[in-house]
């Protein structure tokens, strides 16, 4: 086998999407093949709701009025323009991405993952529900997932949208499906009978620190905090909460992924760089799942606060639970800003989590190694 596609959501413009890309394409390099990224054709979103479907120009002058609106500083508004507006041009050529859309190639084996390539009910127009992400209409010889997710997508939202059959038929034709997280193996499993394999992200999978020469090394000369999470996702209280804790702590507040009103600096930098401002933090408040990853990666203390899934509101319960459970890492979560202080006088236990890390890559290698050789 010598032609491996990846579909994924490689041309999502944020850090976790680019990364899990990246360390994918990195960890199948290894095996001697030769990877290519497969594109999917956007389809409408099964939730009703009044959405920008506008593309182009106007798409992006939707996302600027949107960033504007945001409570935080002028100016990190206008750095995070910047830092979305330039993501796709500077990061996805070192993909081997060009702007050129590759749709349905003939391959040896397409692999479909991971991030949350099966999450087909939410209201993101720019994913839509996809059924290439399926593998609907693929040429390939094998069709494969590795660490896929529903995200907060669910049995019952497929059944209650009308997607569950047609998302069951395509998962039968799937060779082998591995999952990221225990929602979506309960869904492949109801929706085709079999148990899924179960296996972790790419960026914890693929050791960064110690294999991508792309990390630049250097100190920090002030003691900060980085509040990792999307734009408009803080609330006023968990801000004002937030501010006054770094306070005490005398500590800077440093955004990164999202602006906020609480923040010091909004930090603009590479993929790569985001692991040496994780290693020089004090320490880490995120409601991510990549946020999350970063910490334990770098070794730091972290609280991950989650966000239900109310109605049809994006929530992170599914995925962060289970991600942290599944590190022996519960004792990190909160859903409320006032724990986090306690959480994070807490050392964490990283032998522990290293070795199951450990075990996870040797776990991913032999499925590699048996799906594409």
């Amino acid at each position: 086998m010598n032609k491996v596609g990846i579909m994924s959501m490689q041309r999502i413009a944020n850090y976790g999407s680019f990364l899990q890309a990246y360390a994918l394409k990195e960890i199948l390099q290894e095996r001697e093949v030769n990877i290519e990224f497969v594109d999917y054709h956007i389809e409408p979103v099964v939730i009703s709701q009044v959405q920008n479907e506008k593309r182009g120009i106007s798409g992006k002058v939707y996302k600027a009025l949107e960033t504007m609106r945001y409570d935080a500083p002028l100016l990190h508004k206008f750095e995070f323009l910047k830092y979305k507006e330039a993501f796709s041009r500077s990061y996805l050529p070192i993909l081997g991405i060009s702007k050129d859309m590759n749709y349905t190639p003939e391959l040896d084996c397409l692999l479909i993952g991971s991030d949350e390539v099966f999450n087909c009910i939410q209201k993101n127009a720019n994913v839509g529900c996809s059924m290439e992400l399926f593998g609907k209409d693929n040429r390939a010889k094998k069709l494969i997932s590795y660490a896929a997710s529903f995200g907060n997508t669910t049995l019952e939202k497929l059944v209650f949208y009308r997607k569950a059959d047609e998302v069951g038929r395509l998962l039968k034709t799937f060779d082998c499906i591995s999952v990221r997280d225990k929602n979506s193996g309960i869904i492949v499993e109801q929706l085709t009978g079999k148990m899924p394999e179960y296996h972790f992200d790419p960026v914890l999978i693929y050791d960064f620190i110690n294999k991508c020469n792309r990390i630049p090394i250097w100190k920090s000369t002030e003691k900060y905090l980085i509040l990792y999470a999307y734009s408009g996702r803080i609330s006023n209280n968990e801000a004002i909460w937030i501010t006054d804790y770094a306070k005490k702590r005398g500590l800077k507040i440093y955004a990164i992924g999202g602006i906020q009103k609480c923040a010091d600096r909004f930090i603009n930098c590479t993929p790569f760089e985001i692991f040496t401002y994780f290693i020089n933090a004090e320490e880490i408040i995120t409601d991510t799942f990549h946020g999350s990853i970063f910490s334990i990666i770098t070794h730091k203390k972290f609280t991950t606060i989650v966000r239900e899934s109310i109605d049809d509101s994006y929530g992170n319960e599914e995925k962060l639970i289970d991600l942290l459970t599944r590190l022996n890492l519960m004792d990190r979560l909160t859903k409320s800003i006032q724990y986090v202080n306690k959480i994070n006088e807490k050392e964490v236990n990283y032998d522990l989590v290293d070795k199951i890390i450990y075990e996870q890559r040797q776990k991913t290698n032999e499925y590699f190694k048996r799906e594409i050789g």
